[in-house]
């Protein structure tokens, strides 16, 4: 099968790049999920193995249910180790920006990074990128960053080089971005190129029992008071949304990652076709993080974009309000009323 990206010219661009690169620092988004930490992981152990200095630099914390990733121990957090970081970029002939389309997704690091004289190599699977880079490679279609990276070692003639820790960090990031291979990820090229990472050794399994059976008492607790107090699901049946207060979160000893897949529970229900889920930001005043999922061609990134200053995927995006819980609920509703007859489209057989 040809997996093959990347044309000739920026083929042999990225080539040189890596190959007169001595220092490199990879940056992910502010709040690093799966395929964030899964594609800087797997870039830094890559890196590592051709002989490069590379260090792995997040704007601030990733979830528990991904420090038993590879190389986690590793990874500098700019808002605890802010000066090891600058250091390292101080140092960087190489910047590789993985999983974001826009410099406001690292925040803080952010200048830092426009300050460098280094090389910028983007690698990222969302819509309308910005990021100035001299290498950007943008394919929005391709279910992660993590299946982006893959091909690009691939068509590099490096898969040899691709050892159980590379493919453990890849395999992660397409499994978490595609909620477990359940959306975004009908192109036959996915299960080839899992078919190469099984190769390695990986325990597929496992992987997925580290990210989705691992969590907390306190936590299972949550769910279940998410779904029985908090979900509100549209006369209609077609959306649902709730709210995650930080009295919510400190009632249940909420960490970071206990939310994940929460709002993907709603779409079990038959008919149901967006789910909404709108939480408080632990730190910031009047500060909520969105994230939508939706099923089919109903396409959430119209909605994150129109309503909630976000972007993403057709069945998957995000966003964020600065405002009260309350008075983002309120958003919500006027966001799935507007799109009503969309959300009543029937459904493709």
């Amino acid at each position: 099968m040809d997996i093959n990206t990347l044309n000739s010219t920026d083929l042999s661009t990225l080539r040189g790049m890596i190959d007169n690169a001595r220092k490199v620092v990879i940056f992910s988004h502010t709040k690093p999920d799966g395929d964030a930490l899964g594609s800087s992981l797997g870039l830094m152990h890559y890196l590592l193995k051709k002989g490069k200095t590379a260090v792995s630099v997040v704007p601030d914390q990733f979830p528990d249910f991904l420090h038993w990733l590879p190389g986690n121990e590793q990874v500098l957090r700019y808002d605890r180790h802010w000066k090891k970081a600058l250091d390292a970029i101080d140092a960087a002939d190489l910047i590789c920006c993985l999983d974001f389309n826009d410099m406001g997704r690292v925040e803080a690091v952010r200048h830092a990074i426009e300050k460098s004289n280094a090389k910028v190599l983007v690698i990222d699977h969302h819509e309308s990128p910005t990021v100035p880079a001299d290498l950007l490679v943008s394919r929005p279609q391709m279910s992660s960053t993590c299946e982006l990276l893959f091909r690009l070692l691939w068509q590099l003639g490096e898969f040899e080089v691709i050892d159980k820790k590379i493919a453990t960090c890849i395999y992660c990031g397409m499994m978490t971005d595609t909620g477990g291979f359940t959306y975004n990820s009908t192109d036959p090229a996915i299960f080839f190129i899992i078919s190469q990472l099984l190769t390695t050794g990986i325990d597929k399994d496992k992987i997925y029992r580290n990210v989705y059976h691992n969590f907390s008492a306190s936590r299972m607790h949550l769910l279940g008071y998410i779904l029985y107090e908090k979900l509100q699901v549209t006369e209609s049946g077609n959306a649902s949304y709730y709210t995650l207060s930080r009295e919510d979160m400190l009632r249940f000893n909420f960490k970071r990652g206990d939310a994940e897949g929460i709002v993907n529970l709603p779409l079990q229900i038959k008919g149901l076709k967006m789910s909404i889920s709108m939480r408080e930001d632990t730190e910031k005043d009047n500060a909520i993080w969105v994230s939508l999922r939706s099923v089919d061609d109903y396409s959430c990134i119209d909605v994150a974009e129109k309503f909630f200053n976000g972007g993403g995927h057709i069945n998957a995006a995000g966003g964020h309000l600065d405002c009260s819980l309350a008075e983002a609920e309120e958003v919500a509703k006027q966001a799935i009323a507007y799109f009503e007859s969309t959300l009543q489209k029937p459904e493709k057989s």
